[in-house]
């Protein structure tokens, strides 16, 4: 049986993870005030452009069960069925819109990730490679969501302030993490995001720390794939961080760019490490 392995494009993997994965995707839409776009296609430097300009976040349009449906009659074309894995119900209805059209349709099974951005890669590599090994639809579905309370999925924020735009965070909090410049770890749990830790100083250093913290809070990773997954984190931030995963001894380390849906709630100069916090799965 030949199974396609599929996600939102909030699943932040480069064109050439996809490719190396076979993984397809489906875009959310952005609008910059009466500009439209397909995210991957607006950049994280036009939508702090335009926030810088108006005050106003960009607004994100999740897939609806239309654009969902011509998406998967072109793949049921090529395959015979479609698992899906999707972006946190708890923060897009993309995920309730899809399982509307997926009981209409046969041979589509979609996954709620109950996470973002590069954790959904993760899961989608994992899809993939257990298709890849034999096994049936329901048999990769399983697997999957046993692994999905494990994602360790976070990021250090340089702002609270697209948050608080977002409608996420108190003007409040943000004004004093602002005024004392602190810079907040957000974890996704149970599908949404929260902070649970705070950092002051340099941008090396601060991810330094978050590196540390993280590794250490969630110290059973799945070491044989990592996300290192920023908005536009300088080349020092970067570096501090793959080698924190090298010295971890993660086996492949991906460095991707955040598209514009999940850029448009973190901000400028936010950076994560990704990986699945289990050990490892067969």
């Amino acid at each position: 049986m030949k199974i396609a392995i599929s996600c939102e494009s909030t699943c932040d993997l480069s064109p050439e993870i996809l490719k190396e994965y076979d993984i397809h995707t489906i875009p959310y839409t952005v609008l910059l005030g009466e500009t439209q776009g397909k995210d991957g296609e607006i950049t994280p430097e036009q939508i702090f452009e335009y926030v810088d300009q108006t005050g106003i976040l960009p607004k994100t349009a999740a897939v609806n069960e239309f654009e969902y449906e011509e998406y998967m009659d072109l793949l049921l074309k090529e395959y015979d069925a479609v698992i899906h894995i999707s972006l946190s119900g708890e923060l897009s209805s993309s995920c309730s819109h899809l399982r509307e059209l997926a009981s209409k349709v046969k041979n589509v099974y979609v996954i709620d990730s109950r996470t973002f951005s590069t954790g959904i890669g993760l899961l989608a590599i994992y899809a993939k490679k257990l298709a890849d090994s034999g096994l049936n639809c329901e048999e990769i579905v399983k697997k999957v969501e046993e692994r999905i309370p494990y994602v360790q999925a976070s990021f250090v924020l340089n702002t609270l302030d697209y948050l608080v735009k977002g409608g996420r965070c108190s003007a409040l909090k943000a004004f004093g993490a602002n005024l004392l410049k602190l810079k907040p770890r957000i974890v996704v749990k149970n599908g949404t995001m929260s902070h649970n830790k705070q950092y002051r100083g340099k941008n090396n250093v601060v991810i330094e720390q978050y590196c540390a913290d993280t590794l250490k809070d969630f110290n059973n990773p799945d070491l044989s794939v990592a996300f290192l997954t920023n908005t536009t984190a300088s080349p020092e931030m970067v570096e501090v961080a793959i080698e924190a995963l090298q010295k971890r001894g993660f086996k492949k380390i991906y460095h991707t760019v955040a598209g514009s849906t999940i850029t448009s709630h973190c901000g400028p100069k936010c950076l994560g490490i990704l990986y699945i916090n289990d050990g490892g799965k067969d």
